[in-house]
């Protein structure tokens, strides 16, 4: 998922992704008109699971049924990534899934990790920011919200069903900036990227264990 300063198309303030790849956008619109979308964008530059026993009891066992406490478990394995703890450089999981794309090192086809989900699941900043660019117009990406952390580094958060933030919005870490949607293939997934002096980065390393 490229990002190039010379054809962000949709404002003036947009950030620099270029996508080579075009595809038609499966992510339903938002604030901005519709736009083309592919599972994983080209990109050349700048830029988180007792059952009781059967023995019989005497009378006082009729109050035994506690083991009804087993929802801990399922509440740990859909964990909202808002309560995750930050990484040591200050990141969080911008929405919980298996992680089904990786970041592979020049590979135009890999510029980043695909995260699925839930339609309409929360994706959320993956660290304080602006949002630099909230819109449609960038092919590749469907609805794309960015959010510049630094001079140096951004993330961008594609394939939305709906965005939440504006340009110039400022962002806490954890906030809620869109929803889930789906890519070109109509699979439900977050399409996340991290760039660094205007080149991809792998996001895995930056995020925390999980």
């Amino acid at each position: 998922m490229p990002i190039a300063s010379s054809t962000a198309p949709a404002s003036s303030s947009a950030p620099v992704f270029e996508p080579t790849t075009p595809g038609a956008s499966a992510s339903a619109p938002s604030a901005a008109p519709g736009a083309s979308a592919t599972s994983m964008p080209a990109a050349e530059a700048p830029l988180p699971e007792v059952s009781p026993s059967a023995a019989p009891a005497p009378a006082a066992a009729a109050a035994a049924p506690t083991a009804a406490a087993a929802p801990t478990a399922a509440a740990t394995t859909g964990a909202d990534v808002a309560s995750s703890k930050p990484s040591a450089a200050g990141w969080i999981w911008p929405t919980p899934g298996k992680v089904v794309g990786t970041y592979a090192s020049g590979d135009p086809m890999r510029q980043g990790i695909d995260i699925v989900g839930d339609f309409g699941q929360p994706v959320r900043a993956a660290r304080d920011g602006e949002v630099v660019y909230s819109g449609a117009g960038l092919i590749g990406y469907g609805e794309l919200v960015i959010i510049k952390h630094s001079p140096e580094l951004l993330s961008a958060y594609g394939h939305n069903r709906v965005r939440l933030v504006k340009e110039g919005d400022k962002i806490k870490a954890g906030q809620k900036i869109a929803e889930m949607g789906k890519n070109a293939a109509n699979r439900v997934l977050l399409h996340f990227e991290v760039r660094k002096g205007g080149k991809p980065v792998d996001p895995l390393p930056l995020l925390p264990a999980r």
